[in-house]
């Protein structure tokens, strides 16, 4: 069920986002490669009509200097967008799949330590996985390891767990 106002409309967004989604698209288009290569060959080609002077190099260097550094904080808030967007969709798709960890929602929030640790966590699910030799069967290191232990049980016939 949709809710009322959970998806925002152009006129709900502020005129930063308007302006900013709105140049980030313009300057990924096919046009703004074309403008900005024709733009270097008139450059290139007045080369010889300014004698190559200083100011001929300067009006480039300056050019492409402001747009770099109008563009790169453009960029940086069209990825943090997107990468907003794609951390909220997963967080979805663990919280409603049943089996899934939840202890991985949010995790681009912990810290780098607390990563490593996770990370450990899961090549320790990929090995115990991996030689069970059934990708399809764990969905946790607990299940890993229950499933390695009922296995190695069932062939020793001891009835000792990991």
């Amino acid at each position: 069920m949709e809710r009322k106002g959970s998806v925002a409309s152009p006129a709900n967004k502020g005129y930063f986002e308007r302006f900013a989604s709105t140049v980030t698209q313009a300057t990924g288009s096919s046009a703004a490669f074309i403008i900005a290569f024709f733009t270097v060959i008139i450059w290139a080609v007045t080369g010889p009509l300014f004698h190559y002077s200083e100011n001929w190099q300067l009006v480039i260097n300056t050019g492409t200097t402001i747009v770099t550094f109008l563009m790169v904080f453009l960029i940086q808030k069209a990825q943090n967008k997107d990468s907003m967007s794609v951390q909220l969709k997963l967080n979805e798709l663990i919280a409603a799949t049943k089996g899934a960890s939840n202890r991985l929602v949010s995790v681009e929030n912990l810290t780098e330590d607390e990563l490593k640790v996770l990370q450990d966590h899961y090549k320790m699910m990929a090995e115990l996985t991996r030689q069970a030799s059934d990708l399809r069967q764990s969905h946790s290191v607990e299940e890993a390891i229950k499933d390695t232990a009922e296995k190695l049980e069932d062939e020793m016939g001891t009835g000792h767990t990991l």
